[in-house]
């Protein structure tokens, strides 16, 4: 070994310029490199391998996998050469080649322990869990350390969590995992906390509870210690599945009596009492209560063990917010059981009163009474109001003006009852002038806040900027009332709100929805940049994003928004297997369980699906017959009519559809069935989507070369196939519109900052659907002409009138485009973001338009160039020219001015946008202030901006296509 250690050094120096270049990201001087030493020494695969690295990295995929399989069927052995084929076959995203590398390595060097445990890291990357339980044992066998010996166990587990066949997981997998372990106990070869966690997950996933409690209970459980409680915790769960309320009582009771702010034990020890009173326990005679030691199993009991609590933590220097709630807690379970009032707790209304007079200037009194308000009854809410009101010391300067707060401590205060104003429903019962006197005082209260905040960094919010968020929802409301003003007002206070406090992600967010609503996508790309989302929140939240871009003409930014979430998606796949891997190596087992389901839930992401398809669809829009080809387009994207690769039945929706702070009472906050209807209307909608970019990826497999309609060749597996398969989409296609259709029967208005609502109603709406369907259904019978050749007069004259339907529907959609994007009515500026979307699915009509008509020009060119032979061999000059030829000549010469007409009409939108001066909008709102001018300046600039830019891009989009309807003459 030594003496090839000796061999081994001077190639590492060889190579060492290489490994260079590749890291700071010279792959051409890499692959000079590479040459120049493989000239003078041949056999250095490394050399091949580093090279092959270079050419992957500039796009040359083919001559770099050559090059890797050249190496890779040499069976290398050394450790640079495996290495490096490791790290290129990861990024070819080829993780099962490198189980192939090591398989061959482990063969021609049987012992070696890092050969073998490379080869188990290799396997769990693709998730060949039968064969990581097999090199686990090997490993074991090689080298008996207890973590190999435990990989194989842990693969045994996972062999039971992806079986498709629960019995078998449980009557073979999980027994002979738990024989394993046993061995190991009964020989007393366990040493490590994560083995203990190990068994602890077998024996749960077997459902022996009973024997999992042992385990925590006894010597094993003992080394549990790496988190806090975490004994108690895995006893406490084992005592719930198996029913044992004394048990979980007398423990949850004896973790509160060492922290009595541990919320989670509350519950439990409330859930474990009424347990105890509905099956009528009473303790034994003679014997301990439980294992655990004594049990409340009595109302009495729990009142007086919280008001022990209370008393206790009274003494204490640092107050404690868990008793105080656990009272609260405990009335309403009492409410609920309906005997409150045998045990006198005390008034719900004076307690939360009490809780405010202790904890009002915690950010957190707010969200901890939330919880309880409705112990209130509706008659005692503003009563409730005045009397925290009263205990806030406020000061006012002159007699007429606002009392306003002294410090931070009483500004928090305040802040908390004006939220729970909110809450209770208060604000929302004022009429329109009171809520605008209420939205000056706010705003008042939130820039003499700001004095408090002066030393604050960027980074750090505002100590008042939720005065600001409320008063913007208060102008919502107003909105959503009919008063146009209020909207713009609100993007006013928020711009100025962003200005005090750059890092606040609820003004960002916000106003990213007003600005969506309004139709101006331009500022939006900005603001979601500055939120900088990371990892998961692009599938929790990137639907804000993703939603709007393309809807509102913003092309460029669409693709930008779709790679940035695609991104993450791809990424998560490699990632997920690192932390895998990481996680044998650490022995946090545990956590394998829940990388993989993390995994699987992004897979099945709605968002994932959703952009996916979009994206798709976008490319083909931008550049299927402008800069490629169609099936040029439709090749390099691996597109296939007949495949689908949208997992409907696991569709996720992890959207995080209460990002937005809300402060609306129940019955007007965004409810489980708001969500479950959500889900529902974005599923059809990516239905519509998913069969609409099948049908056009069917467009290029039907373009070509036809047998005859009596040759038996076209059954098999022809194009005659392509045409069922383009028929059988068109008919889901048709029940996908129809549900869509009944779906939005319904009528369903989702609260102003739920979830946005799909494109689905205007695409219905404005006549895109019935065109882009008729479109496909033109396909079907260009290809029964081109089947049946030019006999048919029907089927002429049947497509003949399809052509003259479709420039009337197209016109029609034309028609709904019409009209200013933006107007100036009563000093007011109104948007309208329909005409916007319209304008948008009319440009990808047209072009779905444009690509169908190819297909009609590719079938009709060689009929022509036929009929035109014959005419020159007879030498008649009048052989007549069948109808369908002047349809299309028609159809084409129709589309073509249509097309024309609106690049006039968006020049037009243009020119009136660039002209319309906003600066003379009369600001006539006396509740404007100066400085609030100079923002609903800056919005209604944006706004502008957002509009320009918008029809600038679907204009070019526009053009190019137009210039692709002028080659259509066949």
């Amino acid at each position: 070994m030594a003496a090839r250690g000796h061999v081994q050094d001077p190639n590492d120096r060889r190579l060492r310029p290489i490994y260079d270049y590749l890291d700071n990201g010279n792959n051409k001087m890499a692959i000079q490199q590479a040459d120049k030493l493989l000239k003078k020494h041949k056999d250095l695969h490394c050399a091949k391998v580093l090279k092959a690295i270079g050419l992957q990295r500039t796009g040359k995929q083919d001559e770099a996998y050559a090059l890797a399989q050249e190496v890779a069927a040499l069976e290398p052995t050394d450790d640079n050469s495996l290495q490096a084929l490791t790290i290129l076959y990861r990024e070819m995203h080829r993780p099962e080649l490198v189980t192939k590398l090591y398989e061959a390595a482990v063969k021609k060097v049987p012992n070696s322990e890092e050969y073998h445990s490379h080869l188990f890291m290799a396997y769990a990357r693709v998730g060949e869990y039968k064969k990581m339980q097999q090199a686990g044992m090997a490993l074991y066998k090689i080298v008996p350390k207890n973590p190999y010996y435990f990989w194989s166990v842990m693969s045994l587990i996972m062999q039971s969590i992806s079986a498709q066949d629960e019995n078998l997981s449980k009557t073979m997998f999980l027994p002979l995992a738990e024989r394993m372990v046993e061995k190991m106990v009964k020989e007393d070869k366990i040493e490590a906390e994560a083995e203990v966690e190990l068994y602890y997950m077998i024996l749960e996933r077997l459902e022996k509870y009973k024997e999992a409690l042992d385990v925590v209970r006894g010597k094993l459980g003992e080394k549990l210690t790496s988190e806090l409680q975490s004994r108690e915790n895995k006893c406490m769960a084992m005592y719930k599945k198996l029913c044992r309320w004394p048990e979980c009582n007398a423990l949850s009771r004896r973790l509160l009596l060492k922290n009595s702010d541990d919320w989670q034990f509350y519950i439990t020890y409330f859930d474990s009492v009424f347990q105890l009173i509905d099956e009528s326990w009473t303790p034994p005679p003679e014997d301990e209560h439980s294992l655990e030691g004594e049990v409340h199993y009595s109302i009495e009991q729990a009142v007086k063990f919280i008001e022990e609590r209370i008393t206790e933590e009274s003494k204490n220097a640092r107050p404690l917010r868990g008793p105080y709630l656990a009272k609260l807690e405990l009335i309403r379970r009492l409410r609920y059981r309906g005997c409150n009032d045998e045990y006198k707790l005390g008034d719900p209304e004076e307690l939360m009163f009490q809780y405010f007079k202790k904890f009002g200037d915690k950010p957190c009194c707010f969200t901890d009474l939330k919880v309880f308000v409705d112990l209130l009854p509706s008659s005692q809410y503003t009563k409730f109001i005045s009397q925290l009101l009263e205990v806030i010391p406020l000061s006012a300067a002159a007699e007429n003006e606002i009392a306003l707060p002294a410090d931070i401590k009483a500004l928090q205060q305040h802040l908390c009852v004006v939220q729970l104003s909110r809450l209770l429903g208060i604000y929302h019962a004022m009429d329109k002038k009171e809520k605008l006197i209420v939205v000056q005082e706010l705003m008042l209260r939130y820039r003499h806040g700001l004095e408090f905040g002066k030393s604050c960094l960027k980074t750090e919010l505002q100590f008042s900027d939720y005065y600001c968020l409320l008063a913007v929802h208060l102008l919502l409301d107003l909105w959503l009332e009919g008063e146009e003003t209020a909207v713009w007002q609100c993007l006013t206070l928020l711009e100025e709100g962003l200005s005090h406090s750059p890092s606040n992600a609820q003004f960002k967010l916000l106003l990213i929805r007003i600005y969506c609503r309004l139709g101006a996508f331009e500022p939006v790309a900005e603001l979601y940049s500055s939120l900088d989302a990371k990892h998961i929140q692009h599938d929790t939240i990137g639907y804000l994003l993703t939603r709007y871009a393309e809807a509102l003409g913003h092309y460029t930014a669409a693709s930008q928004s779709c790679n940035f979430a695609l991104r993450f998606f791809h990424s998560n796949q490699k990632d997920t297997s690192e932390y895998i891997i990481q996680a044998y190596k650490y022995g946090a087992f545990e956590k394998i369980p829940e990388f993989i389901a993390f995994r699987n839930r992004l897979n099945s992401s709605l968002h994932f699906a959703q952009v996916r398809t979009e994206r798709m669809l976008l490319d083909l829009l931008l550049e299927a017959n402008i800069s490629t080809s169609l099936e040029e387009s439709i090749k390099s994207m691996s597109l296939s009519p007949e495949e689908d690769d949208i997992p409907w039945k696991d569709l996720r929706d992890n959207r995080d559809l209460t990002v937005l702070f809300n402060w609306d009472p129940k019955d007007r906050d965004i409810s489980e069935e708001h969500k479950k209807l959500s889900l529902e209307e974005e599923t059809m909608w990516l239905r519509i989507r998913s069969l609409t970019l099948r049908l056009v990826s069917g467009l290029p497999t039907l373009s070509h070369t036809i047998q005859p309609k009596n040759s038996e060749k076209t059954a098999e597996n022809g194009v005659s196939s392509k045409i069922d398969t383009i028929r059988s989409l068109l008919q889901q296609l048709e029940a996908a519109v129809d549900s869509g259709k009944t779906f939005l029967e319904q009528k369903i208005q989702y609260p102003v900052l739920g979830p946005p609502p799909t494109r689905m109603a205007g695409f219905f709406s404005n006549g895109s659907c019935q065109c882009q369907t008729s479109l496909f259904y033109l396909v079907s019978d260009i290809y029964e002409l081109d089947t049946n050749g030019l006999d048919s007069a029907e089927i002429q004259e049947r497509i003949g009138n399809s052509f003259k339907s479709l420039v009337e529907r197209l016109t029609d959609l034309f028609n709904k485009c019409k009209g200013d994007l933006i107007e100036v009515r009563d000093g007011t500026l109104k948007t309208h973001p329909n005409l916007l979307e319209n304008l948008v699915f009319f440009v990808e009509t047209i072009s779905i338009a444009l690509w169908v008509s190819s297909y009609c020009d590719s079938v009709l060119r060689p009929f022509k160039s036929n009929l035109q032979k014959k005419k020159k061999k007879k030498k008649e000059s009048s052989v007549a020219m069948p109808p369908v030829f002047t349809h299309f000549l028609d159809y084409v010469t129709e589309l073509q001015t249509l097309t024309s007409n609106v690049i006039d009409h968006i020049k037009g939108l243009e020119l009136i946008l660039t002209e319309l001066k906003l600066e003379e909008l009369s600001l006539k709102d006396t509740l404007l202030l100066q400085e609030e001018k100079k923002f609903t300046k800056t919005v209604q600039g944006k706004v502008q901006s957002s509009y320009h830019h918008s029809v600038q891009e679907i204009g070019e989009l526009l053009k190019k296509r137009l210039d692709t309807i002028k080659k259509l003459k066949i």
